[in-house]
Formats: structure tokens, C-alpha cells, sequence
């Protein structure tokens, strides 16, 4: 099931899906006296990143990071303050009526929750359909529900029951099902596997790489779940408060991670080797984390970073490759860090 860092889709082409200098800010409505606020949200703060045919990218962080803030500037289900979001040419930011209807047939979504996800009146047949429906090609679509069935590994008879009459692990297979109805190039997977037992997350993870072999497919996947993603990922991108903070192949941010936020978060993934778990290395972050209201200046991880210097705070790290070299643009390719200190604490470790 493991995607591999080697195996990514795409090569030297031009990507499929391009987000640059992306920036989300939401107002906050008043203060604690009722009064009018001038103060924002900045849930995402200059975002980049590009996912290829048949690659599927990660985004992790913790809760509060702006992942799913992102997956719905994405899908525009929201709409951003700033930066473009280009998809297969076309700047998504600026489309409207029929191209923005066009969008919503190839960019698709599977969100977390498989139990609100689904009208509880409604047959799940006509769930599946009601992609199918909403592009105007209702004909077509009772014919592909039981193909969309088979496809997700459920027999045609599901379609006339209702949701409740199906577990979790089948829900969500529902969900991929309606998903893939409109044959999308894109799937925006928002903690698909996270309200599932372990058993049934293996299941359907399995079945998403199976989906996305088969038909070239583009995942977008959101998780908090560094165990999952290290499984399906191709490349991972790291977010903290707004901001991407390390980017790069799975098995390379996972086996060789720079950034001093990264370390920490993989830290606290428990090892199944009991005898590693009680010796290894625990980071534990000093601090609570800052507000999104008012986040430092300069890196926003400098406030609970070890390694924290003067200059951290005079302004905020640009993506470069971990051998602190400046690139001209895109965040495709390589091992890219948003911390110049940890770069130079290395290398004198090793005495280079």
C-alpha cells in the first residue's frame, strides 16, 4: 500500500494542481464587549505547493494549522484574500458559471465525517447519483450507480437501502463512490480515514491507492495522522499556523526531517516496538501554541523552538532547499525548509 517517494506521477511535467502565495484572512466579528474589531484570523498565510497527475500529496499539521482551510479555498467552497490557485491552466480563483461548474466536476471531495456526510433520508443510490444529477446528466446516472458500487467493493442492493443501514467503513466507501461519479481529476480527501476503526482505515486506504492507480487520480490528503500519511503519500508538506514549514518527498521528510516543528511532531508518533518506544527520543514543546489572531513576527514556531535565535523573529523564513540555497520559484520538488537556523546547527554537528 506504501506510495513511496520514488513513485510520484508527474516527473518534469507540469502539474495538475498549483497553489501559490494562497492567504486566507477571517475578520474577527467583535470583541469581547461587543464592539467592532479591525483584528483578523490568519488561517492561511501564503501557502504554495503543486500536486501532479496521479501523485497524491499530504498536508499535515495539527489541529488549528489551516489544513481543511486550505482544502476549502481549494474546492471554493471559500474564497481567498490573496494568491492564485491554478488548475490543469486555468486560475480557479477568477472561474465563474460554467467554468466554475466544469471545476466542480473534476475536483472532488470525500470529507471527514462518513456519518454527516450523507442526507439520512435519502437512499444512498440517489447520494451516489447526485454528482451525476447536479452536471446535468441524470440519465446516465442509474446506470452507473451499481458500477460506482462494485467499484468501492459494495453490491448493487446497497443502493436502495439508507445510510444508517451502513457502518462507517461502508459509508465512507459511499462517500469515494460519489466522489468518483463524475470521473474527477482531483480527489480533496479531508481526514478521510480519521473517525474509522484502524482495521477499516487500513481497508479503505487500500482501496483510495487502488482508485488512484487504476485511474490516475490526484489526492489532496489532509491528516493529522503522520502513521497514515507516511503509508499513502508520495510528497508531504507540513503546516504550521498558516504557514508550510517543510516540504519534500514522504520517506524523506520522515526519515531525514529539518525543521525543528517537523522533528517534533514526528516525535510524538508512538513506535509499535515497545522496547524503542521507552528509549527513543520524545521532543516535548514548551509554551502553548500562538494565536492566529496576533502570531510572532518573523517564524511563527520561534516562540516554542529550541533552537530559536535574534534573528528568527526579523522576518519570516522563506521555503528553500535544506542546504540553504534560494530557489526562484515552485515548491515541487526536493527537500524544502522554512528554517535557516536548524540548517546551520547541523551542519556544524557534523562538522562540515
Amino acid at each position: 500500500m506504501s506510495a513511496g517517494a520514488g513513485d510520484a506521477a508527474g516527473g518534469d511535467a507540469a502539474p495538475l494542481f498549483a497553489v501559490d502565495g494562497l492567504v486566507k484572512h477571517f475578520p474577527v466579528q467583535g470583541d469581547a464587549y461587543g464592539g467592532k474589531s479591525d483584528q483578523v484570523v490568519h488561517a492561511v498565510d501564503g501557502v504554495s505547493f503543486t500536486i501532479g497527475r496521479g501523485e497524491t500529496l499530504a498536508l499535515v499539521g495539527e489541529s488549528g494549522c489551516g489544513k481543511s482551510t486550505v482544502a476549502r479555498l481549494v474546492l471554493r467552497l471559500l474564497d481567498a484574500t490573496a494568491g492564485t490557485i491554478t488548475f490543469d491552466g486555468a486560475d480557479v480563483t477568477r472561474l465563474a458559471g460554467k467554468q466554475l461548474r466544469d471545476l466542480r466536476r473534476r475536483v472532488q471531495v470525500v470529507f471527514q465525517d462518513p456519518f454527516s456526510s450523507f442526507d439520512p433520508r435519502r437512499r444512498v443510490g440517489d447520494s451516489v447519483a447526485e454528482p451525476l444529477v447536479a452536471q446535468g446528466r441524470k440519465r446516465e446516472a442509474a446506470g452507473r450507480v451499481p458500477e460506482l458500487l462494485a467499484l468501492v467493493g459494495l453490491d448493487a442492493s446497497a443502493a436502495g437501502r439508507f445510510p444508517h443501514e451502513f457502518s462507517g467503513g461502508q459509508r465512507q466507501r459511499l462517500a469515494v463512490a460519489r466522489a468518483l461519479s463524475v470521473q474527477p481529476d482531483l480527489v480533496v480527501l479531508d481526514e478521510p480515514v480519521s473517525a474509522l476503526d484502524v482495521s477499516i482505515q487500513a481497508q479503505v486506504l487500500t482501496l483510495l491507492a487502488d482508485l488512484r492507480d487504476r485511474f490516475g487520480l490526484a489526492y489532496l490528503f489532509i491528516s493529522h495522522d503522520l502513521a497514515v500519511v507516511r503509508n499513502v503519500a508520495h510528497r508531504v508538506a507540513v503546516m504550521h499556523l498558516g504557514h508550510i514549514v517543510e516540504t519534500g518527498p514522504t520517506a524523506t521528510v520522515f526519515g531525514d526531517p529539518t525543521h525543528p516543528y517537523t522533528r517534533a511532531l514526528l516525535s510524538a508518533v508512538p513506535d509499535p516496538d515497545p522496547a524503542r518506544e521507552r528509549t527513543r527520543e520524545r521532543i516535548v514543546l514548551a509554551g502553548d501554541p500562538p494565536s492566529p489572531i496576533d502570531p510572532p513576527s518573523g517564524c511563527r514556531f520561534r516562540t516554542r523552538c529550541a533552537l530559536a535565535q535574534e534573528s528568527c523573529a526579523a522576518e519570516e523564513p522563506p521555503l528553500v532547499p535544506r542546504d540553504g540555497s534560494q530557489i526562484d520559484a515552485g515548491v515541487s520538488a526536493g527537500h524544502l525548509v522554512a528554517c535557516p537556523v536548524v540548517g546551520v546547527v547541523d551542519r556544524g554537528r557534523s562538522g562540515t
